[in-house]
């Protein structure tokens, strides 16, 4: 038996979820450190002491890491923004989402531009986690809104569909495209007013 065998042989085996922990918390600080493009399966397989073969087996491909890394990323940053207090009237709820989120995502772009780098992947190539952001995005909405209607605000009779359609008006300046391509004043202005819009569309829907 050589030295590595013997090695290997002594190492306790660590259990599946284990494993994948570590790879996300290795592969996320190589990409803070290095930027998402400079860093390869092989480099995060040596920092973890394992073969690329074992990353593979845990997660399909480069992408599928990176889907993993950013939804966790989107998990921390709507949960850090939902709103269950009710005493704020919901038009006013409904901006301070917007307002909080897109300040996070500019933070983003600003300070771990990493993050920001496997946002624009994921937003690209329609990856699982986009699904899910869409999804925590339409439910925060649909939760203020209905609150909304339950208070007089909103005499709508659809939350989640005007959730659904308030969320793809919100995409001008949530989505990562967009925030990477206009300056953080211009972002502020043109959130301001299009959430006032969906705030009017609520209030006065065309179908009664």
């Amino acid at each position: 038996m050589t030295t590595r065998e013997a090695q290997t042989a002594r190492r306790p085996r660590r259990k599946a979820e284990q494993t994948r922990t570590d790879i996300l918390g290795v592969a996320e600080r190589l990409f803070r450190e290095r930027g998402y493009s400079h860093v390869a399966i092989a480099d995060i397989a040596a920092t973890l002491d394992m073969s690329p073969a074992n990353i593979f087996k845990h997660f399909h491909s480069k992408t599928r890491l990176v889907d993993a890394i950013s939804a966790q990323h989107i998990e921390k940053s709507v949960g850090r923004f939902a709103q269950p207090d009710t005493t704020r009237p919901a038009p006013e709820r409904l901006l301070l989402l917007v307002e909080q989120l897109m300040e996070s995502h500019i933070r983003d772009l600003e300070e771990n531009p990493y993050v920001f780098e496997m946002l624009l992947l994921t937003a690209s190539q329609e990856l699982q986690c986009a699904h899910r952001y869409r999804e925590m995005m339409v439910a925060e909405i649909e939760a203020i809104i209905l609150d909304g209607v339950k208070k007089g605000a909103y005499p709508i009779q659809d939350g989640h569909k005007s959730a659904t359609a308030a969320s793809y008006a919100f995409a001008c300046v949530l989505h990562p495209v967009m925030i990477a391509n206009e300056r953080p004043d211009i972002l502020a202005t043109r959130c301001k007013e299009v959430v006032d819009l969906v705030n009017a569309a609520l209030r006065n829907p065309l179908a009664k």
